[in-house]
């Protein structure tokens, strides 16, 4: 019986123990759900109206989010339109001056071949009959010189000899 009576003493201070730790344990779950208990009622007294307060502000500003947001809306739209029309004036406005600027050349070359003409006109019946005229009045004055100064030799007894005429 020895043994049996240490098997139940053991098993008793075992079950003894088992009920110290349940019963701490109820009162720790106890002791965490008042403090729960406490800091839900703070969350619904002092939260829960500022949500509220957010929630009616929210409400009540919505009318006014709305109207801005419209606005927006409408001021992009007009935005990207005036931007739309900027963007096909400037492409007119490109599209001339490049036309424009096509016409000036055109414009200069024609004048530049006329400016290559006229000189090669003025060169033809100006310069060129001048120059002729030129030239056959050196010939006669070369000639007359010629003649003169032979007359003055033969009158001054000296002749020279034909191939010096030549020098």
């Amino acid at each position: 019986m020895d043994n049996l009576t240490i098997f139940i003493a053991v098993t008793s201070a075992a079950v003894v123990i088992q009920a110290g730790i349940l019963v701490a344990m109820y009162l720790a779950v106890r002791q965490t759900s008042a403090r729960m208990e406490a800091l839900a009622s703070e969350f619904t007294t002092k939260a829960l109206p500022a949500l509220e307060i957010a929630h009616s502000m929210m409400v009540e500003m919505r009318p006014q989010m709305e109207s801005v947001i419209r606005n927006v809306n409408e001021v992009s739209t007009l935005v990207h339109n005036q931007m739309e029309r900027l963007d096909a004036t400037v492409s007119d406005v490109i599209d001339r001056a490049r036309l424009q600027v096509i016409r000036a050349d055109e414009l200069l070359n024609r004048t530049m071949d006329r400016v290559e003409q006229t000189t090669e006109l003025v060169q033809n019946t100006v310069v060129s009959p001048v120059r002729q005229f030129s030239g056959l009045v050196r010939g006669v004055t070369a000639g007359v010189d010629f003649l003169l100064s032979t007359r003055r030799r033969q009158r001054n007894g000296v002749t020279v000899p034909q191939d010096e005429m030549f020098i």
